[in-house]
């Protein structure tokens, strides 16, 4: 008898939310079966059986969330899941005497004939891979050792909002002809499959008015959890910055201009810049976690990005090393995985501040609520038209945006935030900066 225990996903994961439970008590399961999802740092992750097993007892009930390594399950058999990199290890509750026992089952090397990278894969993949007539080559693995998960065939067959709707809807996906790229299945063609069925009796006058409880989904309810533990376990304080845009604005359009360059929006250079920022300032790249301090030796930068399935904050790597263009790219690349339910735990974590953009909806500003465990988020409101006093007192036309800092006052004082927002400003009103090479590797 061994425990499944929370899995620890990046330095700074603490806890955990159990959102769903796929094998139920008592159940046996193969090696390869989906055991459970947990989602940490707005991203799914599916935990798969590494063995033979049984479950069973679960301990932690599916919408709970619990401290990493806490035990969610007893399970038989040395029930395990696949990968040690992104699964919790089942931990025996009594040692054994048999070291053999105690090693982990050998993976097959792919040497030898007929044992290429697919025989690596877990066998819920190989099944879905075969009744769809995937090739592997179009499947990208995110497993170890370029194992191909049962996930990472998912998201080839159908996207993550397909597949929400088809549990609303009762649709079966496998009945379901594809429209998106490689035949995947989007949301459109669920409801295509929907609406072919007999429709049910509409509601009509009072019942159509009728208050209707609706219960949250996984994603909301960690969203829940999560900024309301935000906001009463961080003493956030906020600091307000106009910045003139004029001179960005000139440089973007140039930039922009160039057919041979990547484009560039305001948020690249917002996040260039805080990179930028947090180089010139190492003291602001730090977190507080529990009882210790984390301070982080390159500048990752959160974007947070609205989808279909709730806001997700990929991370831009090394934003003050790198280049505008790489940011562009990086930055790009994650938000179309975002928004696809594509996202790598590699995507997400670590880091100090994120940025929230909502000047593409008229908003004038934004007061933010901290992302845990990050220590500051960037509220970014619309670019607008002012008048300012010159140096001579006359009224000058300008377009500024509103940046509203909010800080963690138990790892930042007011004064270094000040310091370190105005070093984000002078950055913005003096672009040029922002084109600095890439920083070479020491």
């Amino acid at each position: 008898m061994s425990d499944l225990v929370m899995p620890k996903f990046g330095l700074t994961m603490t806890e955990g939310l159990l959102s769903e439970w796929h094998v139920a008590p008592g159940a046996e399961f193969r090696a390869g079966d989906l055991l459970f999802t947990v989602e940490t740092e707005k991203v799914a992750n599916e935990i798969e059986a590494e063995t033979d097993g049984k479950l069973a007892e679960v301990l932690v009930q599916a919408g709970e969330t619990v401290p990493v390594g806490t035990p969610i399950a007893r399970v038989e058999n040395d029930g395990a899941p696949a990968d040690d990199s992104a699964a919790p290890a089942a931990r025996p509750s009594t040692p054994t005497s048999d070291p053999a026992a105690a090693q982990p089952p050998a993976k097959i090397q792919g040497q030898g004939h007929g044992q290429g990278k697919d025989t690596l894969d877990s066998p819920s993949a190989r099944k879905l891979m075969a009744e769809h007539r995937l090739d592997r080559t179009t499947v990208e693995p995110t497993g170890r050792d370029g194992r191909v998960m049962k996930e990472d065939v998912l998201r080839v067959i159908a996207t993550p909002l397909a597949r929400r709707l088809a549990g609303i809807e009762g649709v079966d996906l496998n009945k379901v002809e594809g429209t998106g790229p490689k035949g995947r299945i989007k949301a459109r063609d669920i409801e295509t499959a929907a609406q072919a069925r007999p429709p049910g009796q509409p509601a009509t006058g009072d019942a159509a008015a009728q208050v209707t409880e609706i219960t949250p989904d996984a994603t909301r309810r960690a969203t829940a959890q999560r900024v309301s533990a935000a906001k009463r376990d961080i003493p956030h304080f906020y600091l307000t910055h106009e910045a003139d845009m004029v001179a960005l604005s000139a440089l973007r359009s140039d930039i922009n201009a160039d057919g041979a360059t990547q484009k560039v929006s305001v948020t690249h250079m917002l996040i260039r810049a805080l990179g930028l920022a947090l180089e010139e300032m190492p003291q602001m790249n730090r977190i507080w976690a529990g009882d210790r301090i984390i301070a982080f030796g390159r500048a990752d930068i959160g974007m947070v990005v609205e989808t279909p399935d709730g806001l997700r904050i990929p991370v831009v790597r090394n934003s003050g090393g790198t280049s505008l263009d790489d940011v562009a790219n990086q930055a790009n690349g994650l938000i179309e995985r975002a928004r696809t339910g594509s996202l790598a735990s590699s995507d997400v974590g670590d880091g100090v501040i994120s940025i929230s953009n909502v000047g593409m909806f008229g908003a004038s500003s934004l007061t933010p609520i901290i992302n845990p465990p990050n220590a500051m988020i960037l509220g970014v409101g619309a670019e607008r038209a002012v008048f300012r006093p010159d140096a001579n007192n006359a009224p000058a036309l300008r377009r500024e945006l509103t940046l509203t800092l909010a800080c963690d006052h138990r790892i930042i004082d007011g004064a270094d935030a000040a310091r370190f927002l105005s070093a984000v400003v002078a950055l913005l009103e003096n672009p040029l900066r922002l084109l600095r090479p890439a920083r070479k590797p020491a």
